[in-house]
């Protein structure tokens, strides 16, 4: 299967995965900005999405898409290494018009996973799958103590983005899935063929805007916890005076 065996297919494999990634964190994206002003509107979302069937069945599909693009990336980035051959050792200047996110899309897919992994313990072991599996997770607590209850996304929210190395490690892990996007985003209209002399600046200045304002939904979330001022943080403490505190 050509999708599979060539280069190009590869290539098409990876973009298709991308894209349907980018939609997902558009989706994820607009949801967490619901946090930022409201706990009840947050949480209402969080248990709509649950441990149900549909849930379930679309973290399944979302995880196949992930390992997709993973491993189609690992496997295009050794092909490119093995045709370079020796030759990528002998040159010490690097092209001025290569981006250097495209330089170095291996070292932000490793960030990438790794930030992931650690979003998912965070947040997806401690919600559905504490709630498929309760007997099986020691639940999260809170700063009075008491246990977070698995469909309480505003409570791990806070708790999360509350610890200042947490929020450091989630900013540093949206800086690498910028870097990774703003590139990946022409890179995979360029493979789709959706590109020629005219387009290919445009995407990319689209892909530049897209994914900046993308990062910056999930950027303002984390500060607004990390620093006590997320609106929705007076209404959980019912209009107190010294929200966040």
């Amino acid at each position: 299967m050509w999708l599979i065996n060539s280069s190009i297919g590869r290539k098409v494999v990876m973009s298709v995965t991308g894209v349907a990634l980018i939609l997902f964190l558009t989706f994820h994206g607009c949801m967490n900005v619901v946090a930022l002003f409201s706990k009840d509107g947050y949480n209402m979302i969080c248990e709509f999405l649950g441990a149900n069937w549909y849930a379930v069945v679309a973290t399944i599909g979302l995880a196949a898409l992930a390992v997709i693009h993973i491993v189609f990336a690992f496997i295009l980035t050794i092909q490119n290494r093995r045709a370079r051959g020796g030759e990528r050792y002998a040159v010490t200047d690097k092209p001025s018009k290569v981006e250097w996110a495209s330089q170095n899309m291996l070292v932000l897919g490793l960030i990438i996973l790794l930030g992931l992994l650690l979003h998912l313990y965070d947040f997806w072991y401690n919600m559905m799958f504490a709630e498929l599996f309760p007997g099986l997770v020691t639940p999260m607590v809170n700063a009075a103590g008491e246990a977070i209850k698995p469909h309480d996304g505003f409570e791990f929210i806070k708790v999360t983005f509350s610890n200042p190395v947490m929020a450091v490690l989630y900013i540093v892990w949206l800086v690498a899935i910028w870097f990774h996007l703003s590139h990946g985003f022409w890179s995979a209209m360029h493979t789709l063929g959706w590109n020629g002399k005219t387009w290919e600046c445009r995407w990319k200045l689209i892909g530049l805007i897209y994914t900046t304002l993308l990062m910056l939904l999930f950027v303002v979330v984390v500060l607004g916890f990390a620093f006590g001022c997320a609106p929705s943080l007076c209404e959980a403490c019912n209009g107190a005076a010294a929200c966040g505190a």
